[in-house]
C-alpha cells in the first residue's frame, strides 16, 4: 500500500482541492484510492449512508476517487460552537463538547484509534491520499499533533508542502514552515507544490531555484489559478457580495453558518447569482432569500434581530420567496427553545414568526440520509415545454438536534419516505398559505434537480424570462473533477509523486 499526504503552509492553500485531484488522477491510472483526513474543523458537514457525520472536504474526495463517503475517511470532525468551544464527532457520532484546551489535552486518546482507521485502509486500497490541517509549523502543538506531522510519523507518510503564492509570500511561507520543522520532519517532506498561480511560470523558475537551494526540497509543481464548480475548503470559501447574473439569491450570512455547500448546485444555473448579507444596507430587492444552517441557531437570531435585518425579512415576506434550511428554517417559526442549553445557554427565543412552527432541541443529534416527496403538486416545466402539475422528488440529508411541532395553519412541505435506507412516513418541512415561504431540514436540498428547477423556474416566470431545465448536480460535479484533474495532472511531476510512494510505473 502507497500513501501520500498533503500539508499546507496555511489554511486555505488548497489542500483540501489538490487531495482531490490527486484522488482522481491515480483513479484514473487504475489504482485504488482512498482519502484520509484524521481531524477536519468545519461547519460544513455530511451524512453518510449509514447515518454517520464528516467532513464536506472529504465527500468531495471521496467523489473524486470513485468512492461512497465513509466516516472512517475524517474519523474526527471539529464543529465550533463559539470562538472557544467546539461539538466533537468522533468516527461519525456526537462525542461531546469540549473547550478548545480540553480538547487539545484529550488528542492523544485518538492516537491508537487513528492509527487503527489507517491501518484497515492500507488493506482495502493500493493509495491512501491523506491532509494536513492548517499549518503544520503550529510549534505549541506539535507535541499532541494528530493532524500533520504527528499522523505522518504514525503511519510513516512522506508529505508534499503545499503554499498558496497567490496570497503572496509563498517562498518565505514555504522557507518558514521549514524552519520550523524538526530534522525528521524535514526528511518527511519530499516536496512543494506552488499553488493558485498567476502569470508566466518562466517568471518564477528563478525563485524556484533558489527556494529549492535554501530548503534542499524540489518543488514538483506549479499549479495555476482557476475557477471550477466544485465545493471550497471552509476556509477558502469568497462569499460573494455582488450580484453578477439575472436572477439575485441573497442568502443570510449568519455569524454560525453551516452547509453553506447547499447553496453549490443553485450556482451551477448559469443565470443565477448568490450572494451573501449580513446587513440592511446590503438586502436590496433579491428573488429569491434563504436563510441556510447555523451551528447556533439561536444567538444568530439574536444577531439578525439586533442589526435590523429581521425587519427587512417581515417586510420581503409579503411578496418575496423565503427558503430557511435546517436552522434558518427553524428561525422563520415562532420560538426555539433550548431547555438542555445544546447550543447555548439562552433558553428560548421568538422566532421571525413566518411559519406555524415551535422548535424544541433535544439531547441527541438526528443524522439522517433521506429521501422525501413533496405534500403539494408544483408547477414542473416537461420535456416539450409545457407544464404539469406534480409532486418533487427530493433527497439529501438531515443533520439537526430541534424538532419542530406543527400549529394548525402549518401545511408540511415534505413527506420523508426513506431515512438511512429504511422505508418512513414522517412529515418534513412547512410552507405558508401563500406558499412563498419554505422551510426544510434537509440539507442538500437543491442538489435534486426537482425542487432546484421549480425554484429556479418560479423566479425565472416573476421575471418574464424562459423556462428553462436544470442540469443533474452529480453529473456537473463529475466533469469538473475531471478538469481539475487535467488541470493539476499537467502542472505538476505525477511521475515524481508515484517515485516518492514507490510505486513504479
Amino acid at each position: 500500500m502507497a500513501k501520500i499526504m498533503i500539508q499546507g503552509t496555511g489554511s486555505s492553500v488548497g489542500k483540501s482541492i489538490i487531495v482531490s485531484a490527486l484522488c482522481r488522477i491515480f483513479k484514473q491510472d487504475g489504482y485504488s484510492v482512498c482519502p484520509f483526513k484524521s481531524q477536519n474543523m468545519s461547519l460544513n458537514s455530511y451524512i453518510t449512508l449509514d447515518g454517520k457525520e464528516m467532513g464536506r472536504a472529504q465527500v468531495l474526495q471521496a467523489y473524486a476517487a470513485g468512492l461512497q463517503p465513509e466516516s472512517y475517511m475524517n474519523p474526527i470532525l471539529l464543529k465550533p460552537t463559539s470562538d472557544k468551544k467546539c461539538q466533537i464527532i468522533v468516527n461519525g457520532k456526537v462525542y461531546g463538547n469540549s473547550t478548545a484546551m480540553e480538547y487539545h489535552n484529550m488528542k492523544l486518546e485518538f492516537r491508537d484509534m487513528l492509527k487503527n482507521h489507517f491501518e484497515k485502509m492500507e488493506k482495502s486500497f493500493e493509495i491512501i491520499v491523506m491532509e494536513g490541517a492548517g499549518s503544520p509549523a503550529e510549534i505549541n502543538l506539535r507535541d499532541r499533533d494528530i493532524v500533520n506531522m504527528g499522523m505522518a510519523e504514525i503511519v510513516d507518510a512522506p508529505v508534499l508542502l503545499a503554499g498558496d503564492i497567490d496570497k503572496g509570500g509563498v517562498f518565505a511561507s514555504l522557507a518558514g514552515t521549514m524552519l520550523f520543522f524538526t530534522k525528521e520532519e524535514k526528511n518527511r517532506v519530499k516536496g512543494t507544490i506552488i499553488n493558485k498561480f498567476r502569470g508566466d511560470v518562466d517568471i518564477l523558475k528563478p525563485g524556484l531555484k533558489m527556494l529549492e537551494d535554501v530548503i534542499k526540497v524540489p518543488c514538483i509543481g506549479v499549479i495555476p489559478y482557476f475557477n471550477l464548480a466544485l465545493e471550497d475548503e471552509d476556509g477558502a470559501v469568497e462569499f460573494n457580495k455582488k450580484v453578477t447574473a439575472p436572477i439575485d439569491i441573497a442568502v443570510i450570512k449568519l455569524p454560525h453558518i453551516s452547509n453553506f455547500t447547499d447553496l453549490d448546485a443553485l450556482k451551477s444555473e448559469n443565470d443565477i447569482s448568490v450572494r451573501f448579507i449580513t446587513s440592511t444596507e446590503e438586502f436590496g430587492n433579491p428573488d429569491l432569500l434563504i436563510i441556510p444552517g447555523s451551528k447556533n441557531t439561536i444567538e444568530d437570531l439574536i444577531k439578525i434581530r439586533q442589526c435590523g435585518l429581521e425587519a427587512c425579512i417581515k417586510k420581503y415576506s409579503n411578496s418575496g420567496i423565503i427558503i430557511g434550511v435546517c436552522g434558518g428554517y427553524q428561525m422563520l417559526g415562532k420560538s426555539i427553545k433550548d431547555p438542555y442549553e445544546t447550543e447555548t445557554d439562552v433558553g428560548e427565543v421568538e422566532g421571525l414568526g413566518l411559519l406555524d412552527i415551535e422548535t424544541v432541541f433535544e439531547r441527541e443529534k438526528v443524522t439522517t440520509r433521506i429521501k422525501a416527496r413533496s405534500n403539494v403538486d408544483f408547477p414542473m416545466t416537461k420535456n416539450d415545454g409545457a407544464l404539469e402539475k406534480r409532486k418533487l422528488d427530493v433527497y439529501g440529508y438531515e443533520i439537526h438536534m430541534g424538532i419542530c411541532k406543527y400549529g394548525a395553519d402549518a401545511k408540511p412541505l415534505f413527506k420523508l419516505i426513506e431515512k438511512n435506507k429504511e422505508k418512513v412516513n414522517i412529515e418534513d418541512g412547512a410552507l405558508n398559505a401563500k406558499q412563498n415561504v419554505f422551510g426544510t431540514y434537509i440539507h442538500g436540498i437543491f442538489d435534486a434537480i426537482d425542487f432546484r428547477e421549480y425554484i429556479a423556474n418560479r423566479i425565472r416566470e416573476n421575471k418574464g424570462l424562459s423556462y428553462k431545465k436544470s442540469t443533474i448536480y452529480e453529473d456537473l460535479r463529475e466533469k469538473e473533477i475531471d478538469k481539475l484533474a487535467n488541470i493539476v495532472r499537467e502542472n505538476i511531476d505525477v511521475g515524481k509523486i508515484y517515485d516518492i510512494m514507490g510505486i513504479k510505473r
